[in-house]
């Protein structure tokens, strides 16, 4: 299959090796920029865990502070991997979205060990604070990155359409469908679409993917990479 990559060009880029690997041509067009914005004076002061929503989270800290020995409770396995990579050793995985965030730290923290650092964007998806504040735990925010918005389709992408010569795209936020859709329609290419497979991260994900008229919309069974993967390979079947 030829593949459209959405995601910022730090996640993208491993996924077209991967996908390289698994058979498939790809194209990135990276429908988000990361930037990191003014480090504020991270209050760690007591804190257990930090607490991370994307690896670009923990990339951004990893440039703006050099603290790597907090736990780290990551959303999935791919912030997770970031973080290791990062060179932090006690990294935990939820391996799925928000919720099972907050399920993972209510099992393997205590309310009462200190503060939980949640390092985000300046775009929130969920109410993970208020999860765990109702659930008793002090929780802080820091702010470090920034993902800026496309406002047109790159031209490769734009060909890519119009041609006729992808099968499908990758898509991993609600953002990040919704943006897909926006640009796609302004382009006037929403009809270029309907010989596509959207391959979506969630079920929230094809909601918003729902905008465009699809040949279908295939859904990873748990919200991570490699599920997502695996529902590419028996789709190129």
């Amino acid at each position: 299959m030829r593949l459209l990559i959405t995601r910022p060009a730090e996640d993208a880029e491993p996924l077209a090796r991967a996908l390289a690997q698994a058979g498939h041509e790809t194209i990135i067009e990276a429908l988000m920029t990361i930037v990191d914005v003014t480090a504020p004076d991270m209050d760690m002061d007591g804190a257990q865990a930090l607490l991370i929503t994307s690896a670009n989270g923990i990339r951004a800290f990893a440039r703006a502070h050099a603290e790597r020995a907090l736990p780290v409770c990551a959303v999935g396995d791919a912030s997770a991997r970031a973080a290791r990579e990062l060179g932090f050793e006690r990294v935990r995985s939820a391996g799925g979205d928000i919720g099972t965030l907050a399920a993972l730290v209510e099992k393997d923290f205590d309310a009462a060990g200190g503060a939980l650092l949640h390092i985000a964007g300046t775009h929130l998806a969920g109410d993970l604070a208020g999860i765990l504040t109702a659930a008793g735990f002090e929780m802080r925010r820091a702010v470090l990155y920034e993902a800026r918005a496309a406002q047109v389709i790159g031209a490769k992408t734009a060909h890519a359409l119009k041609s006729g010569s992808l099968d499908g795209v990758l898509l991993f936020s609600p953002r990040t469908a919704d943006l897909f859709c926006r640009v796609v329609t302004d382009a006037g290419l929403t009809e270029r679409c309907r010989r596509l497979i959207a391959c979506c991260l969630s079920a929230a994900v094809a909601d918003k993917a729902g905008a465009l008229p699809w040949a279908g919309v295939v859904v990873a069974e748990t919200p991570d990479s490699q599920t997502l993967l695996e529902v590419l390979d028996r789709v190129a079947r």
